[in-house]
């Protein structure tokens, strides 16, 4: 059954070679009670490791069941213990974080035994050496014989062909030390038994054989097994030597993942504090990383809630004239990003944006030629992607549509346009005392009347009907206020809401008395605005071509301030046009598609165009290019275009009971004031009029587009990038996204912050990754004996790395949490204390971010557990067993 032959070990020590073994040769029976003797040092504990598989021979061979080990590999050696051999231990070698059960079960887990028949052979081999019912105590709670008995019940449960005992009663009393000989002697009646001992009276009345050994050589066997015996014996058990061999070929030992989580979770339950201790020191750079990404993710979280307002407000636009913004924001600085940023909050992303073309824009104007086909396309966009496209003219209303305006010095209403309007206050306020060093600048922000997005259900989802009703007829105007239900007083007065005198001295006396003006007194109701009354008027009633010839090369066209010829006024060539509904911004909403002011319909612009179309100045245009006359050059003293003159009447600023007046000659531009040349100092002066001007031509000059939500403008944006993609360059039509762009360039610098704040945090989680490593060596060293035990009971060197992997894996995925949760509520004491003065929540740890953290946090400690684990598996089981 197991014969040794010819056995040598030699061990090195420092420079010389210790020969253990010499020239050992012996066979056993299948059942017997072999006691091995001799003095310290004459090789019986090295022969028992030998038999046993825990150390290996350096020649000679072991023969197990007719099969030569010389080819055994670490695997088979695994099974061979496991299967085969059963140890009992001197010093019992149990594991102090586990039951008694849990270290009976220990052998079976290792063989790939089923939970429930682990635990019933378990209970089994505890009755049978006499520990019935107290399969949950601890190896602490029992005595030095219950122990033993323990051990001898692990070496059992496996049903192995050898036991193996090395002095099993050499820390036991002597009347114990019988009652454990009894149970060895017992169990030899069925197995083969070899025992080691110091002790030849408890040989010589237990054993039915003696081997003496003395330096490493066999002087003596009192009942010697000869090779004829072994192989008579052989004969007769050949069926049974057959079974075996086909039970060897399924037999596996292999501790499962899930075992070594147990037996580390266990260990380190059994030192819960320093764990803990452990884990908190572990999390300390998952919470500072997590920090940094939960306040990053706030501020993220804040931006996108705005981005869907934002979107409405500032739609991805086209224009004939635009500007390569991509490019313009790649010239700038961090800091001038930064500054941009400032601005589009504090002021206006239109601000910011003009800011920024002043500064780059010479190097990236684009010129986009939005045809039919274009247009077409756009139509065709999927109706999921946007929530309504508008699109614009070009046409100058606020040369077409007139109001009853009261100038200073005059006692009655005349109608007047809202250009006109305009530039008289813009006048006026520059000659008013107080006033003439901020006219420069306000009146610029004083809007006429804007085109209304076309759809009123996208208009009606963001805002409120606060009296009347939304527009949606071509006669029909609505006034936008802010969330305090305002618009701008000089808008009002613009537009002719105001007798100028009186708006005057309210301005003055709000100027005089800041601190106790009375606001009321400038204040018109809902009644009073919604049904004020306009007048749109068709071309050929305000354009009259000029009379002058000897300048008809120069001033092409006059217009009409007050002289239009009420004899020639009709239905098919005016339109009254009225106030109909005033609208705020829903509450909870940012922005919105409208800012304050007045809309128009597109039934409007569809008017104009059909009334304009036919129109003597329209036609006159269309035989001349389609322009009324082109921008001159600034050093030049002439002008051309369409020109008026009108006077006007002010305050005298040194005494305001003096009405003082005033003439304005000028040149009237296009909408929109000065053109990109000027706006880039290039030293041109204001747009010439087109046909898209006067309401005469059907092409498109700007498109908006409203996404649904900020999600789907990338489906908006990608469907515009197809065209571009699909078409030559001379076809491509540039886009602005300005949202998308201030977005980026906000998310671009919070990553960047974000980044090097978690770099600065992440030193924390190297310290902690050393440190666990550490922490891991220490666990190796203190349960080097555990090693041994699992090596003797067939674990691979595989499953012990596993067993201190999974200790790293505990400790990170604890460490983790514990970082996670800390960080949590770190997050909501901050979001209690700062909401209020923010007014969001500036700490938002997404949870997909905070599994990843957890994930960092185990993949981090695992990887400073792969030495220590290393370590580990590559212990001498032998020597592990001997460590105290």
């Amino acid at each position: 059954m197991l014969r040794l032959k010819n056995i040598y070990k030699t061990y090195k020590v420092a420079d010389n070679n210790v020969e253990a073994l010499k020239d050992l040769s012996l066979s056993f029976r299948k059942n017997e009670f072999v006691s091995i003797l001799g003095p310290s040092g004459c090789g019986k504990t090295t022969t028992l490791n030998i038999i046993g598989g825990l150390d290996k021979y350096t020649s000679g061979d072991l023969i197990i069941n007719g099969v030569s080990t010389k080819e055994f590999k670490d695997r088979d050696w695994d099974v061979y213990r496991n299967h085969r051999i059963g140890f009992i231990f001197q010093s019992y070698n149990l594991i102090p974080h586990q039951t008694i059960l849990g270290n009976v079960e220990l052998a079976l887990t290792i063989s790939g035994v089923s939970a429930k028949e682990r635990t019933e052979r378990a209970k089994r081999a505890l009755d049978r050496v006499g520990l019935e019912n107290q399969y949950y105590k601890k190896p602490n709670q029992l005595s030095g014989g219950q122990c033993q008995r323990v051990a001898i019940a692990r070496a059992l449960v496996n049903e192995p062909e050898i036991l193996l005992a090395d002095e099993p009663t050499g820390a036991l009393d002597t009347v114990t030390s019988v009652q454990i000989m009894e149970l060895i002697k017992e169990i030899a009646s069925e197995k083969l038994v070899i025992m080691v001992t110091h002790n030849p009276e408890l040989a010589e009345k237990y054993s039915t054989r003696i081997v003496r050994l003395l330096d490493g050589k066999l002087i003596e066997d009192t009942n010697p097994f000869s090779e004829e015996d072994e192989i008579l014996e052989c004969s007769n058990n050949k069926e049974e030597n057959v079974a075996q061999v086909e039970k060897k070929t399924k037999e596996k030992a292999k501790m499962s993942l899930w075992t070594a989580i147990r037996l580390s979770a266990q260990n380190l339950r059994s030192k819960f504090k320093r764990t803990l201790l452990v884990a908190l020191a572990g999390s300390i750079g998952i919470v500072g990383v997590s920090l940094v990404l939960s306040i990053s993710a706030g501020v993220k979280g804040y931006i996108k809630d705005m981005q869907n307002d934002m979107i409405s407000g500032n739609p991805i636009t086209i224009t004939e004239q635009t500007y390569d913004m991509n490019a313009l924001m790649g010239m700038m600085s961090t800091e001038e990003k930064k500054e941009f940023i400032k601005q589009a909050n504090e002021v206006g992303i239109d601000y910011a944006v003009q800011t920024v073309i002043k500064r780059f824009g010479a190097a990236s104007g684009i010129k986009n030629d939005i045809k039919k086909e274009y247009v077409d396309y756009l139509n065709k966009m999927p109706e999921e992607y946007r929530a309504c496209i508008t699109y614009g003219y070009g046409i100058d209303f606020g040369a077409s549509i007139y109001s009853d305006f009261k100038a200073i010095g005059q006692d009655s209403y005349t109608l007047t346009s809202i250009n006109a309007i305009k530039d008289n206050y813009s006048n006026v306020l520059g000659k008013v005392k107080d006033f003439s060093e901020y006219s420069s600048y306000i009146m610029p922000l004083v809007d006429g009347f804007k085109q209304a997005p076309s759809s009123s259900e996208y208009i009606l989802s963001q805002y409120d009907v606060l009296y009347g009703h939304i527009p949606t007829k071509a006669d029909e105007i609505m006034l936008v206020v802010n969330k305090n239900k305002e618009v701008m007083d000089l808008t009002l007065a613009s537009l002719g809401l105001y007798d100028q005198m009186d708006y005057i001295k309210i301005a003055m006396d709000a100027n005089e008395n800041r601190d106790n003006f009375d606001p009321s007194i400038k204040t018109l109701t809902y009644e009073e605005i919604v049904g004020h009354k306009f007048k749109f008027f068709a071309n050929d009633l305000i354009y009259k071509k000029s009379t002058d010839t000897s300048s008809m090369s120069i001033f092409n066209y006059n217009y009409s301030i007050n002289e239009i010829d009420s004899t020639k006024i009709n239905s098919s060539n005016s339109l009254d046009l009225k106030i109909t509904g005033i609208l705020q911004i829903k509450d909870g909403m940012q922005y919105g598609c409208l800012s304050s002011g007045f809309y128009y319909t597109q039934a409007l612009v569809d008017y104009a165009k059909n009334v304009n179309k036919n129109s003597e100045i329209v036609d006159y245009a269309n035989n001349h290019d389609g322009k009324i006359a082109y921008s001159i050059p600034a050093m030049k003293l002439e002008t051309s275009g369409i020109t008026y003159s009108y006077q006007f009447n002010y305050l005298d600023p040194d005494d305001t009971t003096k009405i003082v007046s005033g003439t304005v000659n000028s040149r009237l531009s296009a909408p929109g004031g000065m053109d990109m040349a000027s706006m880039m100092g290039l030293g041109q002066i204001s747009t010439p009029f087109t046909l898209n001007n006067l309401a005469g031509s059907e092409k498109v000059t700007s498109v908006k587009i409203y996404p649904n939500n900020f999600d789907t403008k990338d489906q908006v944006t990608n469907y515009l990038d197809n065209w571009n993609n699909t078409h030559g360059a001379a076809e491509k039509i540039n886009y602005t996204d300005t949202v998308g762009i201030i977005i980026g360039m906000i998310n671009m610098l919070i990553q960047s912050v974000t980044i090097s704040l978690v770099a600065f945090t992440a030193l924390s989680l190297v310290v902690s990754t050393v440190m666990i490593g550490i922490i891991t060596y220490v666990s190796v060293v203190e349960r080097v004996k555990e090693i041994g035990v699992i090596r003797s009971l067939g674990g691979r060197k595989r499953d012990v790395s596993n067993l201190f992997m999974a200790e790293t894996f505990i400790i990170g995925l604890s460490s983790g949490v514990l970082g996670i949760v800390i960080t949590y509520l770190i997050g909501l004491i901050l979001n209690l204390s700062l909401k209020s003065l923010i007014g969001f929540n500036i700490a938002a740890l997404p949870i997909y971010q905070a599994v990843i953290m957890i994930m960092v946090s185990i993949l981090l400690t695992s990887i400073s557990g792969i030495s220590p684990a290393r370590i580990a598996a590559k212990k001498d089981p032998v020597v592990a067993l001997r460590t105290e």
